[in-house]
């Protein structure tokens, strides 16, 4: 079973730059929308498609097709996978679909954003999954993922299906992912997961501890290859 994990937070809170400290070649990240990372690095490349439909090598995949998304959490053999702007997947298409009358659409988009949840949830055994999403708050002051609004959020609660959710926090100048829910979030972790209820933002912390917990034991390159 493959461990998905959600990463929430509003724009320029860390999410992104939590990927500073892992190790790019253990990793494919997919970019839901193309941005160029927050941190100096030159082990990220984008994996480009040739006019003979070949591909370049690279570890940062950019696409929000959902079919794409899924077939590339389910065979890539890279240990961890993280779809970074993941609500864009369900906001780019309600954009593309504007002028789409009627309310099949919003179920359809729905089931598009479950598909890959879903499929971040059934990957391969020790396979770490992380989605990074914008929240937003609701009229009751509950703060959650960012979908599109209530006609999907009426149909299915993504943060439901996620054992592991964190929160980043900004205080001064002080970037932090929190563990524990505070009453108005999704925040939750397993139970001795971690120790703090604010830990570093730093996403290979997280990966390590979570392999920790689960006793997952790291690809070596050749397995991966």
């Amino acid at each position: 079973m493959s461990i998905a994990t959600l990463i929430l937070g509003e724009s320029g809170t860390g999410k992104s730059a939590s990927l500073r400290n892992l190790d790019p070649e253990k990793v494919l990240l997919i970019q839901v929308v193309p941005k160029p990372l927050p941190f100096k690095s030159t082990e990220w490349k984008v994996i480009k498609k040739d006019e003979n439909g070949k591909y370049s090598d690279g570890n940062i995949l950019v696409t929000d097709n959902v079919n794409l998304i899924c077939n590339a959490i389910m065979k890539s053999r890279k240990d961890i996978i993280i779809i970074d702007d993941y609500q864009y997947i369900m906001a780019n298409e309600f954009m593309r679909r504007g002028s789409e009358r009627g309310f099949d659409k919003f179920t359809e988009i729905g089931i598009h954003g479950w598909q890959v949840v879903d499929c971040a949830i059934n990957a391969c055994p020790d396979k770490r999954i992380y989605l990074l999403a914008h929240t937003q708050t609701d009229d009751l002051g509950k703060t959650k993922l960012k979908t599109i609004g209530k006609m999907v959020d009426e149909k299915i609660v993504l943060d439901g299906l996620f054992t592991i959710c964190l929160r980043t926090q900004v205080s001064s100048g002080e970037y932090k992912f929190s563990t524990q829910n505070n009453g108005s979030d999704t925040v939750k972790s397993p139970i001795g997961l971690f120790q703090e209820s604010e830990i570093d933002n730093d996403l290979n912390l997280v990966d390590n501890a979570i392999c920790d917990y689960y006793d997952i034991k790291p690809q070596t390159p050749e397995q991966e290859s």
